[in-house]
């Protein structure tokens, strides 16, 4: 857990560097949600990196300035763009969405996907197993959100560490709890589980055999070595 009044540069780049200093050697790809200054201080440490958009979060930039009763509707015009099986087929659907009648009422959106462009394509050049993993931060998301609900009806911290100590004791929390819930979901048919997987411990990620399978045929010697 890392502290910080503002994200920045310089903050990304110290979270990186202990990263680094802690035995992190190579990373594949870091999925992120637009934040400053993380894609190149990521490069800068990691330079054989990717750096990937959080797609979910692209949607959601791209959508904040369409009306509430035209959201699906442009949601379901946008998928053609992030489930195309290429780079140029994205760019014809944006292209497409951008002369359709929705595209000319929501020049925003428009602009919101060129915007992100650069840092939406890469994940375009793998195979759909590899996409559901590295597409959206959800997983890390659901953590954060239930941690803002233990930390936003404290009011002021007396210090940074009681923040940080309150933080850990919640994740202890979430994680034993989950682990309850799994102990009791445990003999039951898939289809009946309820459960959350763990975060501390790791995400489960569905059909990661797949996934892993396809980064192992990208990344042969970055990742044969380890398996």
């Amino acid at each position: 857990i890392w502290v910080q009044d503002t994200e920045g540069s310089a903050f990304w780049a110290h979270v990186c560097a202990d990263l680094a200093n802690r035995g992190v050697r190579d990373v594949l790809i870091v999925c992120c949600d637009g934040l400053k200054g993380l894609p190149e201080v990521v490069e800068a440490t990691w330079p054989d990196s990717m750096v990937q958009t959080c797609v979910v979060h692209l949607i959601r930039a791209a959508t904040r300035f369409v009306a509430y009763q035209d959201r699906k509707k442009v949601a379901a015009a946008l998928k053609p763009i992030y489930t195309a099986p290429s780079e140029d087929a994205a760019w014809a659907a944006l292209v497409e969405f951008e002369t359709s009648e929705l595209g000319q009422k929501y020049p925003s959106t428009v602009m919101t996907w060129k915007n992100s462009w650069d840092r939406f394509v890469p994940f375009l050049q793998f195979p759909p197993m590899l996409r559901k993993v590295i597409y959206t931060t959800n997983a890390i998301e659901s953590l954060n959100y239930q941690l803002r609900k233990v930390t936003k009806n404290r009011g002021h911290f007396p210090s940074t560490d009681a923040a940080v100590k309150l933080l850990w004791l919640a994740i202890c929390n979430i994680e034993d709890k989950r682990a309850a819930d799994r102990a009791r979901d445990r003999g039951k048919p898939a289809s009946e589980r309820k459960a959350q997987g763990r975060l501390v411990e790791g995400q489960v990620v569905t059909n990661w055999k797949q996934a892993l399978a396809q980064l192992a045929a990208a990344y042969p010697d970055r990742i044969t070595p380890y398996l």
